[in-house]
């Protein structure tokens, strides 16, 4: 008898090497953590850093005229600093690593240990993560910079890191067995390279990536150029796009999963766990976004404007390449960077418009009942399980809100979404909203809904509008 792909996993006995809770909260349940810009670094020595051969004997590749840089690959440059040298970035729900410098090098650290997650109010899991969170901490730099990341396992399994779309010496990769020894529980190892190119990247483990990755382990990396050539962006929001398999009633992933997941994140949130992005009317946003799923490509779209790609993880797109869209499709392992004007005040829906990934957990699985007439038979059913609703003879748009007063299984949410201004928003998933305005206190004060000015707002068509257009009522 043939096995499946699944059987196959399940009996080979790969099951998650899973440690006791931590037992703390990643996130607030009212999803409005707010970003708070890193520490600012110290100050740079007199002294200049030592010269590049001198750091670690690397040699920065010179020939490829396809990586993006600013500077000569071999010059030495102080360390970046933030307002200074580049507009910190924003990750959504999420923080960024704090760096220290010594010796002209900006070092980090990232500690890889078991985290209990919160994706939304009602979703909780046991993930493993960096620092204290999933994902982990937006890595930021500039080009040019020395970096120094030390990690730390508090994993009960070995685990690396690897620098995705870097170009590092081969020994600093990340790929266990390959370019390194794993990093075995409480040992400690120190990645040291220099940014010899700018953009969004990302850092992912690299050893047992089906376990490991589909555990959480990954973060995103941003490098700013030394000099940029383009005006600076108001907002520079980072998110990561990932995806899930958590059965009601469970607490950890199911890692062997690879086709239906019902858990798709932005920063590992599902809305209405998401944070909205807060801009200015007239502002210039960038969004870098990052796919690290397991299986699936996000077509991510945007309402209310129009943007253009303008870097992927392999270097920025020349001029002559640039066109407008509101879809971007971001490919698993891949980045996609785009930028717009916020020009249309507003409070628009930004998603996957992949149908399947903007519901939540408990939105799959489900029995087509679309058609079928299920007034006869559910008192039936009610007579012996008296909390019984048929639910989707006419599609999925209410259970949402029906799913507010039913009773549901342990540790799950209602498939779609939250009270919104006017009605029930039935969207979820890997879903966002951008919430621009024209008057704007701060930034990190969540605006409220918008108020659309009079006549700028569908409503139920009046009689009079009726016969006056000869539309029959």
């Amino acid at each position: 008898m043939k096995l499946t792909r699944r059987e196959t996993l399940a009996a080979s006995g790969m099951a998650i090497a899973g440690a006791a809770a931590l037992g703390k909260r990643a996130f607030a349940q009212t999803g409005h953590e707010h970003h708070h810009p890193p520490e600012a670094p110290a100050k740079p020595e007199a002294t200049p850093p030592a010269a590049p051969a001198a750091r670690n004997g690397f040699k920065p590749p010179r020939g490829n005229e396809f990586y993006a840089r600013t500077i000569d690959p071999d010059e030495t440059v102080p360390p970046g600093e933030a307002g200074k040298d580049y507009m910190p970035t924003i990750t959504p729900n999420g923080a960024t690593l704090a760096f220290k410098i010594v010796d002209g090098v900006k070092v980090g650290h990232l500690v890889v240990e078991e985290v209990f997650h919160e994706f939304a109010a009602g979703l909780r899991a046991h993930l493993w993560g960096y620092n204290g969170r999933v994902h982990g901490p937006t890595i930021e730099a500039v080009e040019g910079d020395w970096v120094r990341i030390y990690v730390t396992n508090r994993l009960k399994a070995p685990t690396t890191i690897h620098w995705h779309g870097m170009i590092v010496p081969s020994g600093m990769d990340g790929v266990g067995g390959l370019s390194q020894k794993v990093i075995r529980p409480g040992e400690t190892f120190k990645y040291e390279f220099k940014l010899i190119q700018h953009g969004t990247f990302m850092y992912h483990s690299h050893h047992d990536e089906m376990t490991q990755m589909a555990m959480g382990l990954m973060g995103l990396l941003v490098v700013h150029p030394r000099k940029p050539k383009h005006p600076r962006p108001d907002r520079d929001f980072a998110i990561m796009l990932s995806e899930w398999e958590i059965k009601p009633g469970t607490y950890r992933p199911d890692t062997a999963e690879f086709a239906g997941f019902n858990t798709l994140t932005m920063n590992a949130r599902v809305f209405p766990g998401t944070v909205p992005l807060i801009a200015k009317l007239g502002d210039r946003v960038r969004i870098r976004l990052g796919n690290l799923s397991a299986m699936d490509h996000h077509p991510i779209h945007i309402h209310g404007h129009s943007f253009q790609i303008t870097e992927t993880d392999g270097g920025e797109v020349p001029p002559g390449g640039l066109w407008p869209e509101t879809t971007v499709l971001v490919q698993v392992g891949a980045t996609r960077t785009i930028e717009f004007v916020a020009d249309n005040p507003g409070d628009w829906a930004f998603h996957c418009h992949m149908t399947h990934h903007i519901m939540n957990q408990m939105g799959h699985d489900f029995t087509n009942l679309i058609g079928v007439r299920t007034k006869d038979f559910t008192p039936q059913v009610q007579n012996l399980l008296p909390d019984y609703m048929s639910m989707g003879d006419a599609g999925m748009g209410e259970m949402g809100e029906h799913a507010q007063h039913m009773s549901m299984p342990q540790n799950s949410i209602p498939m779609l979404g939250s009270p919104g201004p006017h009605d029930y928003i039935s969207m979820g998933g890997m879903f966002t909203i951008l919430k621009v305005r024209e008057e704007l206190q701060s930034y990190d004060v969540h605006p409220g809904w918008y108020e659309n000015p009079p006549g700028t707002q569908a409503a139920l068509a009046s009689k009079a509008d009726l016969d006056r257009d000869g539309i029959p009522s």
